[in-house]
């Protein structure tokens, strides 16, 4: 009989009590030992709840206090040089969190490792950082420890690592020259060295993340993973090697061979794989079919997805066929029993992690020739499926008539860059080395306090409208007296940058409990796309206006662009992408016509996940960013050549789609680049790219106030790729997560800097 088993769960908890917990103790409020108690709490409940929802194959170690592939640079032994120095007095924990966050305390500064998007997911990692002669040590044993956590609560789990080839590859190396992959000699006895200390705690299986399988990798590559897997043969633990994200393809015939016990693949994501991995894998090997969507919300259609498991089952040994879902639960909200005011009938269609634990389960005993047993379920779950596709909630008819009247000319701005950037000079004439922020500013514990009290109803809107205004004047008047050039009015009225546009758009859903990971901490509530988009009145313009009225300096109008907002939300998937994103691209139109009528000459629409949305296939590429350009540019398109737009991008490797950043046509792209030294501006300088940047220099993911000193580094490095011209000086990203007590002399140092490299330069 085959067996139902999970890549991973969420971590974060019911009511996000590992982010509450962290937050805590990063301030002092609560021990060590405490933030310990709660991850042990989370991990047994999570444990708990997976056995009583039916999963036989339960993972451990798939549980986090920042991110997973920081656990796995610990136990390795990875550590950078730069924060060896604090080991003299800093405990694991805490130095585990100076990696990911930074360090300062008085004059010693430290900054964070770098951060950056987990393949195309809303999910940010930190980014492994290897010498050349890296030397690996087991300094952690994590995995093993969690192992025998669940044991001891009477479960025997599958530990979940990271594969060594996917970590390398994911890494960096501090010399230009070295590959990170030639370090798989150096790193595989760590693993071997885990592997035993597992082996002798009881465990009989270990999953073996790789999922850069499913990405375009070379010869040498392929041969470091038939190096691996042959190394691990030798041990007498059974490996899970599990893909995610995307299918095998090319790789398919070396994977299949690998000396493994099992493999698992996507099939929600590539279901024509299936075929070929039944033909080309040995009939000894355990097949694990990743069945249910780990990254979004809707329930699956059961019937459809119960034809693919029959047809596996057809065709193997049932007993050695596992029902799970394609990646970790790790994307999606934890339960919908949670969710009170979703609309009914939108709440039929759903599906969160703890119910997709139920739609494993009874896949499962359907394979298993039990289906009398969950016909109920079944029938209730095509009744749903069905509801969906014939609702009249979903369909607008306006709207998909005007996004079939779109015209080639709607994509395009009336000028080249050339002749906008004269332009937009005589109008807002601003000096070198301009000076901005990307949006928001903190959003304190009041600020939040005020916003719950206006949506319980405890305060009225006039008295919530008064509050914001005055938080807005305050922030004005705080980056006059800063000096900045470019204002913002600083997002005090909303909550998240796409959740903010989505609530005033139709077409989308909204829950209370939705959360999920970003990174750390930090979490995020997708807002679900659900039908036809369309935008009933401005949006922004109410506060955007105010701001400017309050200041002589330009104010820019922020918006967030059709790419993100697609991608930052749980989207339908009954019609294609590049559908939705037009759609919400014209909605963006009208509002930046509104902002222009309005009298803002500087509208920023940021694009943080276009990378995001990128196959991880190279033969996918160019259509995704055809139309994911596209989407930008009839967003901005109707715009006057006298307004300067902007866009924003963050946490990505971007030297693949310089092409496409350049299509684009932004007048000002701001992206992130402290944390990388600069180094992402080598790949603007090689490209020639054509206008203005603004390489983001205060790394805001971090409590660290850089100094004067270590901006006018920056400011130097990318001055030696750009010309003065066309730079721009901005943090990397918004400020929202962090205190005014860090914002404030933070930005009074970037000002300084500025002013000092301006006097350097005129001299």
């Amino acid at each position: 009989m085959s067996v139902t088993a999970l890549p991973g769960f969420p971590r974060i908890g019911a009511h996000r009590e590992l982010k509450f917990a962290l937050e805590k103790y990063w301030k002092g409020k609560i021990s060590q030992q405490e933030l310990i108690a709660t991850g042990v709490q989370l991990r047994g409940e999570h444990w708990r709840m997976q056995k009583e929802r039916g999963i036989e194959v339960i993972p451990s170690n798939d549980f986090s206090f920042y991110d997973q592939v920081l656990d796995m640079t610990c136990m390795v032994g990875a550590i950078p040089e730069r924060f060896e120095i604090l080991r003299s007095h800093l405990n694991d924990l805490d130095l585990y969190f100076a990696m990911a966050r930074g360090y300062q305390k008085g004059t010693e500064q430290i900054p964070a490792m770098e951060m950056t998007k987990w393949f195309d997911t809303n999910y940010h990692y930190i980014v492994p950082e290897l010498s050349s002669d890296q030397h690996f040590t087991l300094r952690s044993t994590k995995p093993v420890d969690e192992f025998i956590e669940a044991r001891e609560a009477g479960l025997i789990t599958r530990p979940v690592l990271l594969g060594p080839v996917s970590y390398l590859l994911l890494s960096k190396s501090s010399a230009p020259a070295t590959k990170t992959i030639s370090l798989l000699t150096n790193l595989l006895p760590v693993y071997a060295e885990i592997l035993e200390k597992l082996i002798s705690a009881g465990a009989e299986w270990v999953q073996m993340d790789e999922p850069c399988l499913v990405t375009d990798i070379d010869s040498d590559v392929q041969g470091a993973y038939q190096t691996a897997y042959q190394y691990f043969k030798n041990y007498q633990i059974k490996i899970m090697l599990t893909t995610y994200f995307d299918g095998l393809t090319d790789v398919l015939d070396m994977a299949v061979k690998l000396p493994v016990a099992g493999l698992h693949i996507d099939l929600v994501k590539s279901p024509e794989q299936l075929e070929r991995v039944l033909s080309a894998t040995a009939p000894d090997k355990v097949l694990s079919l990743g069945l249910i969507d780990g990254r979004n919300v809707w329930k699956a259609d059961l019937n459809s997805v119960l034809q693919i498991a029959q047809k596996a089952a057809a065709r193997w040994d049932t007993t050695k066929l596992q029902i799970s879902t394609n990646c970790s639960l790790l994307f999606c909200p934890y339960d919908l029993t949670q969710e009170e005011n979703l609309n009914p009938e939108l709440k039929t269609w759903l599906s969160f992690a703890i119910q997709k634990l139920d739609e494993l389960t009874a896949i499962n005993m359907a394979v298993n020739g039990k289906i009398d047993q969950v016909q109920e379920y079944f029938a209730n779950n095509t009744k749903a499926c069905e509801d969906r596709r014939t609702s009249k909630a979903i369909v607008d008819q306006n709207v998909q008539k005007r996004v079939k009247s779109i015209q080639s000319s709607d994509y395009n701005r009336q000028s080249d860059y050339c002749l906008r950037r004269k332009k937009q000079s005589q109008v807002v004439p601003l000096p070198v080395l301009p000076t901005t922020t990307i949006g928001s500013f903190p959003q304190t514990i009041e600020v939040r306090k005020q916003r719950a009290a206006f949506n319980s109803g405890m305060i009225l809107e006039n008295q919530y409208k008064e509050f914001v205004k005055r938080e807005i004047s305050n922030a004005i008047q705080i980056q006059e007296e800063l000096n900045l050039d470019v204002l913002v009015h600083g997002e005090f009225e909303r909550t998240d940058m796409v959740e903010f546009f989505a609530e005033k758009l139709n077409g989308f859903a909204f829950t209370e409990n939705g959360w999920v990971q970003s990174y750390g901490s930090r979490c995020v509530r997708p807002p679900i796309i659900y039908g036809d988009v369309s935008r009933p009145k401005p949006m922004t313009v109410e506060w955007t206006t105010f701001a400017q009225s309050l200041t002589k300096k330009p104010v820019k109008g922020m918006l967030t662009g059709p790419i993100t907002i697609l991608f930052w939300s749980f989207v339908r998937n009954d019609q294609p992408l590049d559908v939705t994103g037009t759609q919400i691209a014209l909605c963006l139109r009208d509002e930046v016509n509104d902002l222009e009528s309005a009298g803002i000459k500087i509208i920023q629409i940021d694009e943080p996940a276009l990378r995001e949305g990128l196959p991880l296939h190279k033969s996918a590429q160019n259509q995704y960013l055809q139309w994911a350009v596209n989407c930008f540019r009839l967003a901005c398109g109707g715009a006057d050549d006298r307004t300067q737009i902007h866009t924003h991008m963050c946490y990505g490797e971007f030297a693949d789609i310089m092409k496409a950043i350049v299509q684009m046509d932004a007048d000002v792209i701001s992206i992130e680049a402290s944390r990388s030294g600069m180094e992402l501006l080598k790949h603007f300088s090689d490209f020639s790219y054509p206008n203005e940047i603004g390489p983001g220099i205060y790394d805001i993911h971090s409590p660290r106030i850089p100094t004067v000193e270590e901006y006018i580094n920056l400011i130097t490095k990318a001055l030696k790729v750009l010309p003065a011209e066309k730079l721009w000086i901005n943090p990397d990203c918004g400020l929202k997560t962090r205190n005014w007590d860090e914002v404030i002399p933070a930005l009074k140092n970037m000002i300084e800097a500025t002013t000092q490299t301006r006097k350097k330069l005129f001299q």
